[in-house]
């Protein structure tokens, strides 16, 4: 079985026409994917598909560097791959030409995360299973050998990560455990009502609906305005009731003593959480903002992950005490091998996981990592949910699908992140017709500084 072909598109969505996605920090998103296919010379599997989630300009940088891999997998035996991929994975990490471009960080660190989660795609394809039932099965000496322990051993050993997975696999629960996670899915939040573009109407009517849904959490997206704040926190809140949770995300809009003065005065309306109330890479401010909200007594939750680019900044985040959730990405950091060290980590420290899936594909994505973390590391659903927005589902050959609010566990062999040829026609960058008929209607011709006013300009 030996990888044949790996292609790469660019692939984006005009988003920011409706302002999906936007969001305090990021007023104008066109969410896109860095697209990776790998070709095999097997009939029965022919391809495997991963990207990198981006936001618009510097795709192409994130499919180039995406494409600076392709001597890693063209021409390797894919069946090979499988059986070692735990080596596979650090010999990505230890490209050093490569890796001098993070460490294991920034856009080189999502390329590694594309190129691993298309191998374990092909993986899943190949087995015919779902990722999260293929992730599942592994035995658990295989899963210590697909996580890079460097760094981490002070958090977290091979030996106490051995102890959380046998603890999981020979639970007396986890046959019952799959028959729930079959028949009633994995619980969900959506932020879809939340994005700070949206007016007060839409807002409401989200909301409403989400209740209607079946959802029971909701996100609203904060930090530009705080009397804008106030106000849509008021109106989500009537619009879903007293009880139902309203998290908050600031997307690292503020320093911690803006955090701090922003969310006490959100504190009457309850939010559940705030979501990067800070830098991602400042693990003690978010660590102050934690102490200082519940030395307040709001009981607000401190959330990030979607921005922590490796394990290593996770481990210290919990070695510091400075999250209530872990918001796992399946796209930032270096794939699935890094994923289920990040579990790992989770499950020694006793923090729920709730993962980012703000984007498209993620949620295809996610849930794999999710319902595997229930079924083979923490064994819990308490305290956990998996965002969901309703965007761009369509683009994928296997979409998620959401009943009453919650995840259905998929069935079909892969990660779901396959997506649709006319998509990836329509939809290439710079070239494909969608994209050309939007960039020639924003070319403007240059007006003629010599020319006199006209009757309707002057």
């Amino acid at each position: 079985m030996r990888i044949t072909g790996f292609d790469t598109v660019d692939l984006r969505f005009p988003t920011s026409r409706e302002l999906d996605g936007s969001d305090a920090m990021n007023k104008d998103p066109d969410y896109s994917a860095a697209y990776l296919v790998l070709r095999t010379d097997d009939p029965d599997t022919p391809a495997g598909y991963g990207f990198a989630f981006t936001i618009g300009r510097g795709n192409d940088v994130q499919t180039a560097a995406i494409d600076s891999l392709r001597g890693h997998l063209v021409g390797r035996d894919a069946r090979e791959l499988f059986a070692a991929i735990g080596d596979f994975n650090r010999e990505l990490l230890n490209d050093s030409q490569l890796r001098w471009l993070g460490p294991e960080k920034g856009v080189i660190h999502m390329a590694v995360s594309a190129v691993l989660n298309a191998v374990w795609d092909l993986y899943a394809r190949h087995e015919r299973k779902p990722l999260w039932r293929l992730l599942s099965d592994l035995a658990p000496e295989r899963l210590v050998d697909c996580v890079d322990f460097r760094y981490l051993e002070d958090a977290l050993t091979p030996d106490q990560a051995l102890e959380i997975l046998h603890a999981a696999r020979e639970n007396p629960a986890r046959d019952a455990r799959e028959r729930a996670l079959l028949a009633r899915g994995y619980p969900a939040y959506t932020t879809s009502p939340g994005w700070l573009g949206y007016s007060d109407e839409k807002l409401v009517r989200l909301s409403r609906q989400a209740v209607a849904d079946g959802f029971e959490m909701i996100k609203l997206k904060v930090g530009d305005d705080l009397a804008d704040d106030r106000r849509r926190m008021s109106l989500a809140r009537a619009a879903v009731g007293p009880d139902l949770p309203i998290a908050v995300d600031a997307n690292q809009r503020w320093g911690s003593a803006e955090a701090i003065r922003w969310m006490t005065a959100l504190a009457e309306f309850r939010p559940y959480w705030i979501e990067e109330p800070t830098s991602p890479d400042d693990v003690l401010a978010h660590a102050a903002v934690r102490r200082a909200l519940a030395e307040a007594g709001t009981g607000i939750l401190v959330a990030t992950g979607e921005h922590v680019h490796n394990r290593v900044m996770f481990k210290q985040y919990l070695q510091a005490g400075a999250l209530d959730v872990m918001q796992i990405d399946a796209a930032r950091v270096g794939g699935v091998n890094e994923n289920i060290a990040n579990l790992l980590l989770a499950a020694r420290f006793g923090v729920p996981v709730c993962p980012h899936a703000g984007g498209v594909g993620l949620c295809e994505l996610v849930q794999h990592l999710s319902m595997f973390d229930y079924l083979a590391v923490s064994g819990s659903q308490d305290g956990r949910r998996i965002e969901y927005v309703d965007h761009l589902h369509e683009h994928f050959t296997d979409p998620v699908v959401l009943e009453n609010g919650r995840y259905r566990a998929p069935l079909t062999p892969g990660s779901g992140a396959r997506i649709h040829e006319r998509t990836l026609a329509e939809y290439r960058y710079p070239d494909g017709p969608v994209w050309a008929a939007e960039l020639a209607g924003s070319a403007q011709p240059a007006a003629d500084p010599t020319a006199e006013p006209s009757e309707a300009t002057a």
